[in-house]
């Protein structure tokens, strides 16, 4: 069925038709053939195939290799502010429905892809959304999406109290759109004095800046693994490898763990993690240490064992598929040496933020460590992303979490 709105055409080769067709929504540049009308970037244009058939219609990205973004398969939309709304409260029911309320004050609201907005973020802590535009068609819009959501979610009887841009993400260089961060302006409102707010999960207290915080001020992906996590801790002594600001130490803690120590190489998230300690008056149970993990991990196995809990939540060690294989041997030094710390009957949690690192090759990594370091694992659980982060089958890249959680025997 051919679109009758008039926007303008891209003609599309036969693979790309095909990775539509299976459910992907990109279009890359090598793969239009031809162009009609007057598209503009951060436009919308109708895909088509090369017999003319319609396939979709998207956000046009001049600069980037990512050349359209489709948004609809549905030749009788009209993207207008009702179209808009009517996804957003889709994406916000759908947390509703997965999610526990009491987890509602903290979640990730929309998932780019994965709620068919591309290139948008958005996170909500408590009083304040946390947004990162990484494409020109949400540039383009974001204008009528973020007053629309905040006045959804406070007819909803949801409290919010600004909307902060994260910008900052070398993707918009590739987008050809520049780089800041800063309020965003919600009509007839003033900025708010703070950017910084306090969230509860897990019931675990923290201080959220949305302004200098990772990314969107806090990662809220692994809240369901921290749960697990908290469940196994009881009565063990926990090193919790790249705490960043203590979140998996402090469930642990909560959980009952006999102690926890938390390490990070930067000084200030180590300092972050002490004070959400002090804040949950976990403090007297837990220690904190400065130190790389790669040169910590071999220090300890010259000591008397004190370990039988570990948690290996590293950074990305990848973001390309050209630095896989050295991100997997970086993997595998940091379990082949926590398998090598850890007593027969101790606990390991590991895990991969990385998209590129592919679970074939993260469990490949992990036969490998446990192989070298002489012993067997015992599958507790395998895991992934909170549900607050879908997972939209026939889009890889919405698929990046791995965890695990073993036993050492």
């Amino acid at each position: 069925m051919k679109a009758e709105r008039a926007y303008p055409g891209v003609t599309v080769t036969s693979k790309a038709e095909a990775a539509i067709l299976r459910g992907h929504p990109w279009v890359y540049d090598a793969e239009i053939l031809s162009m009609d009308g007057a598209p503009e970037n951060g436009g919308l244009v109708d895909v088509r195939s090369k017999k003319g058939a319609y396939l979709g219609t998207g956000f046009l990205s001049e600069a980037s290799k990512i050349r359209v973004r489709l948004i609809s398969r549905n030749a009788n939309d009209r993207f207008d502010a009702a179209f808009w709304e009517r996804k957003l409260r889709w994406a916000w029911e759908y947390r509703k429905t997965v999610m526990d309320p009491r987890d509602l004050d903290a979640c990730r609201i929309i998932f780019g892809e994965a709620d068919m907005f591309p290139g948008l973020t958005v996170d909500r802590f408590h009083d304040l959304l946390s947004v990162q535009v990484l494409s020109a068609g949400m540039e383009r819009i974001k204008g009528t999406l973020l007053p629309l959501l905040a006045d959804m979610l406070r007819k909803d009887g949801q409290t919010i109290r600004g909307v902060y841009e994260r910008n900052e993400a070398a993707l918009r260089d590739k987008e050809g759109l520049p780089k800041y961060k800063g309020w965003f302006s919600l009509p007839g409102e003033t900025a708010p004095e703070s950017p910084v707010t306090e969230i509860t999960e897990n019931d675990v207290h923290y201080l959220v800046d949305v302004e200098n915080g990772q990314k969107t001020g806090f990662f809220l992906d692994q809240k369901y693994n921290r749960r697990c996590v908290a469940r196994l801790a009881a009565g063990k002594t926990v090193l919790d490898c790249f705490t960043h600001t203590g979140s998996f130490a402090l469930n642990a803690a909560l959980g009952g763990a006999a102690h926890v120590t938390a390490v990070d190489v930067s000084a200030s998230a180590v300092e972050m993690a002490r004070t959400n300690a002090e804040r949950n008056g976990l403090a007297e149970r837990m220690d904190f240490l400065t130190a790389d993990v790669f040169n910590l991990l071999p220090a300890l196995e010259r000591e008397p064992p004190r370990y039988d809990f570990i948690i290996l939540d590293p950074p990305a060690f990848t973001k390309s598929r050209r630095t896989a294989a050295s991100a997997m041997a970086g993997y595998k030094e940091i379990n082949y040496r926590a398998m090598r710390l850890l007593p027969r009957g101790g606990y390991l949690a590991t895990c991969s933020c990385s998209h590129f690192a592919e679970e074939e090759k993260f469990l490949s990594m992990l036969r490998s460590a446990a192989r070298d370091a002489e012993v067997r694992l015992r599958q507790i659980e395998a895991r992934q992303q909170s549900c607050d982060h879908p997972i939209l089958w026939g889009v890889e890249e919405t698929n990046y979490l791995k965890f695990y959680l073993f036993q050492v025997i």
